[in-house]
């Protein structure tokens, strides 16, 4: 085996480059990094408790970045992220949603929405069992058209009494990064 020593390799036809063959195994080593995976890529979650109205479907306000790869995710006005790479994305969506001070979680929906409309969603009813609390948990891959195209997190809560919310810190995270194309 021989190592190859270049700072710049460019394909002859000027459209694209193929390293190795079917079959063949292309190890990257420790430090390197691809451009066109992963990123761009973001996670929020949520810095205070939002409340919100019983049995009404709500956009969970993400307003603090953990990562923002490209500055594709608005944590200040929408709350959502619109990727400038088209490509498919793996979305992931903890929601903690509480009853609040006295109410009982009857149901409780955490939601991920594409342009607008529901993409996928986790339902939790308690059958009137005495829950105060619960996680939503849901992730789904979706194709982004790298312009256009946009991700949000929605829930929403039925609650007896009391006045039920979103959870903040680390019982709410929302995310997503590329996978391919």
């Amino acid at each position: 085996m021989a190592t190859l020593f270049v700072d710049k390799i460019d394909p002859q036809s000027g459209t694209s480059l193929t390293i190795g063959s079917s079959g063949d195994t292309v190890a990257l080593t420790s430090g390197v990094l691809q451009s066109n995976l992963m990123y761009p890529a973001f996670d929020a979650y949520i810095t205070s408790n939002q409340t919100i109205s019983g049995g009404t479907v709500t956009k969970a306000s993400f307003n603090n970045e953990v990562l923002d790869t490209d500055g594709c995710y608005d944590a200040s006005t929408n709350y959502r992220f619109t990727p400038t790479v088209a490509g498919k994305y793996y979305i992931y969506l903890n929601l903690g949603v509480n009853g609040g001070a006295a109410g009982r979680l009857f149901s409780a929906y955490g939601m991920i929405y594409k342009n607008g409309s529901e993409v996928t969603k986790y339902h939790l009813n308690t059958q009137n069992e005495n829950i105060y609390y619960a996680n939503m948990p849901t992730f789904v891959i979706v194709d982004m058209n790298g312009s256009s195209d946009y991700i949000e997190a929605y829930g929403e809560a039925s609650v007896s009494g009391g006045s039920p919310n979103f959870q903040s810190g680390a019982f709410s995270r929302f995310g997503g990064y590329r996978i391919g194309s």
